[in-house]
Formats: structure tokens, C-alpha cells, sequence
């Protein structure tokens, strides 16, 4: 049977019930791949048209409502003649999944719920800036979180929001400690930075979101990208703002660079920045620009500031395609 793939236009030869991800391997096709097991997403693609079974049903690969089909090729089998799109080929990133031993160096308080840990991995775990690792600190205490930093740095730094009663930061909270061991598996996540274009990046972070988008943003100062860069931090009330320093310093880094901080309820004029804003980090885009054609945008946060920010960018112009998020769910462990 013939599997054709876009936009190369490329033609395969495919057994019935061939691995969709060994068959593009097999054949040279360039797709991006991580953890081969249906976790990390970095290998889905679109199926055109055709018969193509992905084992497990992953739906919430296509959480952004389109009326098109997506799949994982590492969870999925050709049964059929068939057509797939593979996105951005001249953007695959392959880091290997990996689960590494690593060694807390640091836990610091950023404010008054946000708690900074650092880790020091045995061995190097490579990743683009914007992914993620599943953290394990006990067999009953495992959660995911976005690398802060990049992978040259080193070390490994993850912002955690300290959720009242939850199992797993009450835990990072009360027990964790400098010296400590913790398992990480990774990496995950499509929210990745794109470094092959010259487009203006708007990135929106809410709360810890920030993690992901200081990576995305060292990771393209040290690539030297020339992009225009449009960071915007929401944030609850101006006691949660964290982080402020590192954006002033990127600021002064990157001569493209503008930062907004947003906050949702307003503040005593003591507590908050001459340059915070007040409202919804939405509304602040949507003051800032008419159209967005030509962008591409980083979203980082809870789903519901993801799914409103989703929804105003595609009214602006930017391609759905070039809408790259990895929400955070929250979890009562």
C-alpha cells in the first residue's frame, strides 16, 4: 500500500500494519520524536485522508478543536493507502527520552507560592527550550514541570506553584531537601522553540508559565535569533509577579525584547511596578495589536487562559499551526 506524506510530497511503500513513525524513519522522512510511548506528543501529524489506526486513542491531541484529524505516528499503524502532513519539517527536534538521576542543588522561594528547585542531572538531558520532564521525587510523588533554563546551562530549574493540600508540593514543601534525589523522564512537550524563521514571537505566560517562556527566550538569545520578541506575564494580583529581574535582564540581552506584566486585580501602588498592568493578559494583547498575521505565539498556563488566548490569536491572523502550547492541568496530588 502507498502512504503519501506533505508537504515533501514523498511517496512510501508501507506494509499493512506497519509503525507510522518506524515506516517515515525507515524512509528518511524528517519528523520529530521523543519518548516513542504516546507521552510527549512531539510526533503528531495530521492524516489527510486515508487509513491510519492509532492504538489509545490520544483526543487530547486534538484538544484544539479542529475539524482535522491528528495522530501520534508511534502510537499508530497503516492499514490503508493514506496521506499525512507532517509539521514543519525543517523544525524536527529528536531528543531521545530519557530517565536520569538527579541530585537537588538549590530550593528557593520566588514568592509567596512559587518555589524554585534546581537540580543537578548524573548525566545530560538534552531538550529544546519550552519542554517539559515528569519528576519523580518518591513512587507516590510524581508530577510534570517545564524546564526554566536551557539544557547548556547544566543544571535543571522548575518554578512550582505551591497548591494548598496537594500531595506532591506539600511534599516539595515540607520534605524535599538540598542533597535529595529526584528521577526525571524526559523530555516532553511540543511547545518548543523554532529557531528556522525570522517571524515576530509573542509569547503569553500565566503564573508558573513563566518557567517555559524564560526558556524560550534564553534559548533564542543564545541562538542569536533576530526576531521580535513580545513576552506577556498575567499574573493574579501583583503579589504573585515573580521573576521580574531575569525579564529585565533578557530585556537589556535582547534590544527586540518587550515585556508586559499583567495582573488580574489591582494592587496598593507600595506592592506594584510603575509599568504592571491591570486586567486580563488577553485583553492586554488584544489593546496592544489589530492583526497578528505573520506571528508565531507561545502559550504557557492553566487551559483557560490558553483556550482564550488560542481563540484571540486565530481571530488576529496567526495560523493555527503556528499556536504552540502545552496548557498545565492542575492536579490535587
Amino acid at each position: 500500500m502507498e502512504v503519501l506524506v506533505l508537504p515533501q510530497g514523498q511517496r512510501l511503500d508501507v506494509p499493512h500494519g506497519e509503525n507510522l513513525l518506524t515506516a517515515l524513519q525507515q524512509n528518511g522522512v524528517p519528523i520529530s520524536y521523543s519518548c516513542m510511548a504516546g507521552r510527549c506528543g512531539t510526533c503528531r501529524c495530521r492524516v489527510v485522508d486515508g487509513d491510519i489506526h492509532e492504538a489509545g486513542g490520544y483526543a487530547f491531541h486534538n484538544a484544539d478543536h479542529q475539524p482535522e484529524r491528528h495522530v501520534l505516528a508511534c502510537q499508530s499503524v497503516v492499514t490503508g493507502a493514506c496521506t499525512i502532513e507532517i509539521p514543519e519539517p525543517d523544525e524536527v527536534v529528536v531528543h531521545p527520552a530519557r530517565i536520569v538521576k538527579a541530585t537537588v542543588t538549590a530550593l528557593e522561594d520566588l514568592s509567596h507560592d512559587v518555589r524554585m528547585i534546581r537540580l543537578a542531572p548524573a548525566k545530560p538531558l538534552s531538550f529544546s527550550p519550552g519542554q517539559y520532564a515528569m519528576l519523580q521525587f518518591t513512587p507516590d510523588h510524581i508530577r510534570p514541570y517545564s524546564m526554566a533554563r536551557l539544557a547548556s546551562d547544566g543544571e535543571l530549574e522548575f518554578h512550582v506553584r505551591m497548591v494548598p493540600d496537594g500531595r506532591v508540593t506539600s511534599y516539595i514543601r515540607d520534605t524535599l531537601k538540598a542533597g535529595d534525589t529526584v528521577r526525571v523522564s524526559g523530555p516532553l512537550g511540543t511547545s518548543y522553540l523554532r529557531t528556522r524563521n525570522e517571524d515576530p514571537i509573542l509569547c503569553i505566560a500565566g503564573g508558573t508559565g513563566l518557567a517555559p517562556v524564560l526558556s524560550i527566550v534564553r534559548g533564542a538569545i543564545e541562538a542569536g535569533l533576530p526576531n521580535p520578541i513580545h513576552l506577556y506575564f498575567g499574573i493574579r494580583s501583583p503579589r504573585d509577579a515573580y521573576g521580574l529581574h531575569w525579564l529585565d535582564e533578557l530585556a537589556q540581552r535582547h534590544p527586540r525584547l518587550r515585556v508586559e506584566v499583567v495582573s488580574t486585580l489591582p494592587g496598593h501602588a507600595s506592592d506594584m511596578r510603575s509599568d504592571l498592568r491591570t486586567g486580563l493578559v488577553t485583553e492586554a494583547v488584544a489593546q496592544d495589536f489589530d492583526a497578528l498575521g505573520g506571528w508565531r505565539a507561545y502559550l504557557c498556563g492553566a487551559p483557560p487562559m490558553v483556550d482564550a488566548a488560542t481563540l484571540l490569536l486565530r481571530d488576529k491572523g496567526v495560523r493555527p499551526e503556528h499556536i504552540y502550547a502545552d496548557a498545565f492541568y492542575a492536579s490535587g496530588t
